[in-house]
């Protein structure tokens, strides 16, 4: 029997820039770290590349201009509704820039007390003690400012409510802050609304469309084809990310491409059929600032065929200490082994599977990536994942 499972190694690789080939470079820094690490690829093993230097190297950015551009020919309007927003210096703040260009005044309604991903915009203890019911209360800029603007996040030790209003007013626009957790608030200030949020953009714009609002538009809706010779994405603007003051990288769009290639490539040069997958953020929740780190509007945006699905397994602590409750030993092992390989091929909703995760592969393997590799400094946008598919049976 094997005596080690899962096995996680972040991939350094060259400083990627644009116009690079970036299926060449994975595949051979993969191949670079098993001849320095004393490694072989295996059939199944998963190569994961960071979604950051694919739209890098495939040049898939914006600038504010076309932004401004974009949202300014599909509203035409003089004042602009901007609800739920995330609370990101790196992620929204820059589009705000953008957005601010395309008009003359905004309203941003922020949902409180935190955004979708969880960062806070104000101190929940305030709340209870000015008896506030955040299901229904709208709380107006005047009152946030009396009551709750010395807040300062807990990580970054900012408020991003004046962040958004300095940067609103640089661009010479007029700028107001309305807090309150029904997108329908905004309707009492404005009839043109950009939908800002991500997981629940669609119920946001179907509620808003409901109430009717004269012109509703998603950011996944802004940007989703070129602007002057700019890039663009599926998801529009969901998923970018600042790459300069006046520019912003957008979620990659030639991934489905990029990970035959690779696959291909490997397979060529190894013999094994390795799967690969594009990966942005994970879904790990921080439990002390309780951030939900899903900016992304996917986990995965491109994958190979073979990481399509979720695991079908069986709790094995459920086993020993149930069904085979009076087995040690190599019984035991013997006893759980066999439980595996005869294991139905669909345990969903049993007993036997209680307290494992039933989430997609691309999922729980982007998530283990996106922790590996981080988003500062450690040099490694590839991860490579060997054995994920494996179980206690297999020797």
């Amino acid at each position: 029997m094997r005596n080690v499972g899962t096995v996680v190694r972040g991939i350094r690789t060259p400083i990627i820039k644009e116009g690079d080939d970036l299926a060449q470079i994975v595949v051979d820094s993969v191949i670079n770290a098993s001849k320095s690490e004393n490694f072989e690829l295996e059939n199944k093993d998963v190569i994961a590349i960071t979604e950051a230097v694919v739209g890098i190297s495939e040049g898939n950015f914006a600038t504010l201009n076309q932004i401004a551009k974009d949202i300014r020919s599909k509203f035409n309007s003089d004042h602009l509704g901007v609800v739920f927003p995330i609370l990101s210096r790196n992620r929204f703040a820059v589009l705000l820039s953008a957005i601010a260009r395309s008009t003359k005044k905004i309203t941003l309604l922020c949902s409180y007390p935190s955004d979708e991903v969880g960062n806070d915009i104000l101190y929940k203890e305030d709340l209870i003690n000015n008896n506030v019911n955040a299901s229904n209360d709208v709380i107006s800029e005047k009152e946030y400012v009396e009551k709750y603007s010395h807040f300062k996040h807990l990580f970054t030790g900012v408020n991003m409510y004046e962040v958004y209003k300095d940067l609103v007013t640089k661009e010479g626009c007029e700028f107001e802050m309305v807090f309150s957790n029904k997108p329908e608030t905004i309707l009492d200030y404005t009839s043109s609304v950009l939908v800002c949020d991500i997981h629940t953009r669609m119920e946001t714009k179907k509620r808003l469309e409901r109430a009717r609002a004269t012109k509703v538009l998603m950011l996944s809706e802004i940007l989703n084809k070129s602007i002057d010779g700019s890039g663009y994405s599926e998801f529009g603007l969901l998923g970018s990310n600042r790459s300069t003051d006046e520019r912003v990288k957008l979620f990659p769009r030639t991934g489905n491409e990029l990970v035959n290639k690779v696959q291909k490539l490997i397979q060529e040069k190894t013999g094994a059929l390795v799967e690969v997958m594009v990966y942005g953020d994970g879904a790990f929740k921080d439990p002390v600032g309780k951030i939900w780190e899903l900016a992304d509007p996917v986990v995965s945006p491109a994958y190979t065929s073979g990481l399509e699905g979720s695991p079908n397994e069986i709790k094995l602590k459920y086993f020993s200490e149930n069904k085979f409750k009076d087995l040690h030993g190599e019984e035991l092992a013997k006893a759980i082994k066999e439980e595996i390989r005869e294991k139905d091929s669909e345990l969903k909703g049993s007993m036997a599977t209680q307290g494992t995760t039933p989430r997609r592969y691309t999922d729980l393997i982007g998530s283990l990536c996106d922790l590996t590799s981080g988003s500062g400094d450690k040099g490694t946008p590839v991860v490579l994942v060997q054995r994920y598919f494996t179980n206690y049976s297999n020797e």
